[in-house]
């Protein structure tokens, strides 16, 4: 059985981050999301598995992934000339599956304890496909499926008046059979091959298609809320340690700081994460924040927010909360009189003033 994992869309939800970086690897709790996916592939014991990436962000994919072997796995890049969907990325990748069966994950997905026990029951029932389903408040903007017993009965793509409230997790596992559906379809409204059309397939043609219900959570975090909801989700589940150097400071609950960083005056409330060769003075560090490695932090409050490396805040009156910051931002109150704002964003850029 092999891994199939999809890190080839542009991120639109997530711009201006996503114009110079891949949306799948942004980090939660200072772990790129798409390393998420491959780490659970490796505990279910899929040692072979293809990554679909873009032209546009392929390299800096390959080179944050490697070959694989840090996983546990053997990485197989495989490219997509366009973004045509999900049903397309199966076909796309269909040379290097092989005919095997597969698991099929969206490189931007969190599935909370990961993917092992769904790879078991695939293995031993031999469905024609599974899917992951679970409750949600806004249906219409998912993929919705209506069961029927234990069986699927029908699914539809972000229907404007669902009928029911299971959206499709972005994970799948599909036998071979997948590539003829996805032949068999045709383009939906927006062009795409849309993978809710081919499962249908599967369906009118008498396939078994079997549902399982999360009960855990599942996280897209394609979108800035959903994204510091999956930091705050991981970072309740991390363990304390303190690699780094206190210096009047202290830490309260679950912390980590990893090794190089340096605290000075400084009070941190987990759960939090504080990244490599960081440093931080005079401030404040609330519950769910990760700030990522060789960042600045001085004369300031930082709270339920994600940092990429290299940022710097420094001097705010105010707390800085909910936050995404992209690598190498600088926000700063300068020291001039009369006060004011001065920005340079870029496009797709939102600044809230609270």
């Amino acid at each position: 059985m092999k891994g199939l994992i999809l890190s080839g869309g542009k991120g639109t939800r997530l711009r201006p981050i996503t114009h110079t970086s891949a949306k799948q690897l942004v980090p939660v709790a200072n772990k790129p999301v798409l390393f998420y996916g491959i780490e659970a592939m490796a505990a279910a014991g899929i040692e072979q598995v293809g990554i679909i990436i873009a032209p546009e962000t392929g390299a800096e994919i390959r080179a944050a992934a490697g070959d694989g072997a840090r996983f546990g796995v053997a990485i197989t890049y495989v490219e997509q000339d366009r973004p045509g969907g999900l049903a397309h990325a199966s076909l796309t990748a269909e040379r290097y599956l092989d005919g095997e069966p597969f698991v099929m994950y969206l490189g931007d997905n969190l599935l909370q304890g990961g993917i092992t026990e769904l790879v078991e029951s695939f293995r031993a029932d031999a469905p024609d496909a599974l899917i992951l389903l679970t409750p949600v408040d806004d249906p219409q903007n998912y993929g919705v499926a209506e069961l029927d017993g234990g069986r699927v009965k029908r699914l539809i793509e972000k229907p404007p008046d669902p009928v029911t409230n299971l959206a499709l997790v972005g994970v799948y596992m599909f036998t071979a059979g997948i590539h003829d559906a996805a032949r068999a379809i045709e383009p939906s409204a927006r062009g795409e091959l849309e993978i809710t059309d081919a499962i249908q397939y599967l369906v009118d043609e008498g396939k078994r298609v079997e549902p399982h219900i999360v009960r855990g959570w599942w996280k897209d975090t394609g979108r800035l809320d959903d994204m510091l909801e999956a930091n705050r989700l991981v970072l309740d589940r991390i363990e304390p340690q303190v690699d780094g150097e206190l210096i009047d400071s202290r830490c309260d609950g679950r912390v980590v700081v990893e090794p190089g960083a340096v605290l000075e005056r400084t009070t941190v409330r987990g759960p939090a994460i504080i990244g490599a060769r960081t440093r931080i003075t005079d401030a404040y560090i609330g519950p769910y924040t990760a700030i990522g490695a060789d960042c600045v932090i001085s004369a300031a409050e930082v709270e339920h927010s994600i940092l990429l490396e290299g940022s710097k805040v420094c001097n705010l009156e105010g707390r800085m909360e909910s936050s995404l910051l992209g690598r190498n931002v600088t926000i700063a109150r300068g020291a001039r009189q009369p006060r004011a704002y001065r920005f340079m964003v870029g496009d797709n850029s939102e600044i809230g003033i609270l």
